[in-house]
């Protein structure tokens, strides 16, 4: 059966409560607009952290006693300079910022391409490789291995940071990841269930 193109679906018989229902999933644009927002956010903050850290490593004790404060490390004798610790934490903290931009852009265009329209991106250089094949399945086990990846480096900073930690904090956070963790194998296992690999044909005389 042929396929029609838009300018025949825009002429088809279909009654208007059926373009209506259709034309709401521009209801979600401005829920995406508001996380390229929130992306801008998220871009102002690493740039303000990664200023102070600079500033810090240039002696700047006012820039480091803000990293120290946004990092929640404590220590029994003052910090009046940079150390390994604290280094270790920043950086994560911006590795952090740049995960959960990742998975922003992942829900953005993997988002709008899925539930709203198609951005039309054949041909493009810079079109993302998984972008050819995104669905809604394949999108939920992206995401879940984004969240499984920030919960890692949150994990990380609490064990770098540990003695400031109790071990029932330390012990929950552990388990929420692990938690993650098996989420994101269900979620991949049921999408393999679903959606199974064909089979590759065998070729060959021999055979």
């Amino acid at each position: 059966m042929p396929h029609k193109n838009p300018s025949e679906f825009s002429r088809s018989g279909s009654n208007p409560l059926s373009r209506l229902i259709f034309a709401s999933r521009w209801l979600q644009l401005p829920l995406y607009l508001g996380l390229i927002l929130a992306q801008g956010v998220y871009v102002f903050q690493f740039w303000k952290e990664l200023v102070h850290l600079i500033e810090a490593a240039f002696g700047n004790q006012h820039a480091l006693d803000i990293l120290v404060q946004s990092i929640g490390y404590k220590s029994n004798a003052p910090v009046t300079g940079l150390n390994e610790t604290v280094i270790m934490l920043v950086v994560l903290g911006l590795i952090d910022v740049v995960m959960i931009s990742n998975l922003l852009i992942m829900v953005i265009v993997g988002g709008y391409e899925t539930f709203v329209s198609r951005l039309n991106l054949e041909g493009h250089p810079d079109q993302p490789e998984w972008l050819d094949h995104v669905n809604a399945s394949v999108l939920k086990v992206k995401l879940a291995t984004a969240i499984i990846g920030i919960s890692s480096i949150h994990l990380l900073k609490t064990f770098i940071n540990a003695e400031n930690y109790s071990d029932k904090v330390l012990l929950w956070q552990t388990v929420i990841h692990v938690a993650f963790l098996f989420s994101a194998i269900a979620i991949a296992t049921a999408d393999r269930i679903m959606h199974p690999v064909p089979a590759a044909p065998h070729g060959g005389a021999g055979h």
